[in-house]
């Protein structure tokens, strides 16, 4: 027609194309909904960060948060908020919800004023993780372990003492006349809240795990730990810890005297390896020239080659040592005392030839 009214023709397909129109929206907005329900955490997100719960930014400044053992998703967003780092406690407990997180114990360091998904991140990173890193080496007394712990904690010597001082909080052997040979050495990282008494269990749970792989009867704990401690101690090169742990093992064996001037020099406080007359009719339970078997305790911290030359000393009938050249550690192992006098002799030239030294 050309009067501008439609044609029947026209008014037939109109309503085909309404239809398609009506149903392409109700697709649409089906798929929209679907969208909207699987990612309605991040659609409520948007919406609180609209409504300014959120921080888009991050600060300058830094804060520290510490995740306890045991702590669940509420009290780590409490403290998350309480420090400043996140804006809003909701908000943030629902982007754990969302992101569903696992937690480890710790100090965390992160910035303050971010996002919660960003401060989520923060605290799951362990490149994050605070902590106070020690090492702890071989044949070191337990005075100077302690030194080192409060070096590196911040705590004073004091504590350490204090909390060494209540063996039974530790269970030990009963024998145990302290700590010393039970703080086995190793590299820490102690959490910078730990306290005095958790690192120190720490270091004793350690020796207690190695004990136990080494296949160490609990009954034997504090035998095995001493005798460990005294070869630490003697030994200097690697392979002569199996060589004075036999000769220390045959002199037990027929009931001989250890006379390890080691456990005589802790006996009074040394710092050498030489003793004197006076140190050696000292009575003290460390005086292994003057009492017969082991010391009545550990002499230092021993290491893992300490204690298995303990627990398997090398073949040998040697019942003497005597190390003729303390700055490279060689020693001579005898089994005669004709040869042991030679040895003593060539130590003491070596010392007139090195005097003061005192290593």
């Amino acid at each position: 027609m050309t009067d501008g009214q439609p044609s029947r023709r026209d008014l037939r397909r109109r309503p085909n194309r309404t239809k398609r129109v009506l149903t392409m929206g109700l697709i649409t907005l089906t798929v929209l909904g679907a969208l909207s329900f699987l990612n309605k955490g991040l659609v409520r997100n948007w919406f609180d960060v609209l409504a300014g719960n959120d921080y888009s930014g991050q600060g300058t400044d830094t804060a520290m948060v510490t995740i306890n053992p045991g702590d669940i998703g509420e009290e780590v967003a409490k403290e998350l908020v309480a420090k400043k780092i996140t804006k809003a406690y909701p908000f943030t407990l629902n982007t754990m919800y969302s992101v569903n997180p696992t937690f480890f114990p710790g100090t965390y360091i992160c910035h303050v004023h971010i996002s919660a998904t960003d401060a989520i991140k923060c605290i799951t990173d362990p490149a994050n993780q605070m902590t106070n890193k020690v090492i702890i080496r071989e044949g070191l007394r337990i005075g100077k372990v302690f030194s080192l712990l409060a070096e590196k904690s911040g705590l004073p010597v004091a504590d350490f003492e204090i909390a060494a001082a209540r063996l039974s909080d530790y269970d030990l052997p009963k024998v145990a006349p302290s700590l010393e040979g039970y703080l086995y050495p190793a590299t820490y990282s102690f959490d910078p809240n730990a306290t005095a008494k958790q690192m120190l269990s720490a270091m004793i749970t350690r020796t207690k795990e190695q004990l136990v792989a080494d296949g160490v009867q609990k009954k034997d704990w504090h035998k095995v730990l001493t005798l460990a401690s005294v070869i630490q101690m003697e030994a200097r090169a690697l392979p002569d810890f199996y060589k004075v742990s036999r000769v220390f093992k045959n002199r037990l064996a027929i009931g001989m005297h250890l006379q390890s001037d080691a456990t005589v020099s802790y006996g009074v406080a040394g710092t050498t390896v030489s003793t004197s007359a006076a140190d050696r009719s000292d009575p003290n339970g460390y005086n292994t020239y003057l009492f017969p078997g082991l010391p009545i305790g550990p002499i230092s911290g021993a290491g893992a080659t300490a204690i298995d030359a303990a627990l398997h000393p090398a073949d040998g009938s040697w019942i003497f040592f005597c190390a003729v050249n303390l700055e490279t550690g060689e020693t001579v192992f005898s089994t005669t005392i004709g040869e042991h006098e030679r040895a003593v002799a060539q130590w003491r030239q070596w010392m007139r030839e090195n005097p003061g030294w005192n290593g």
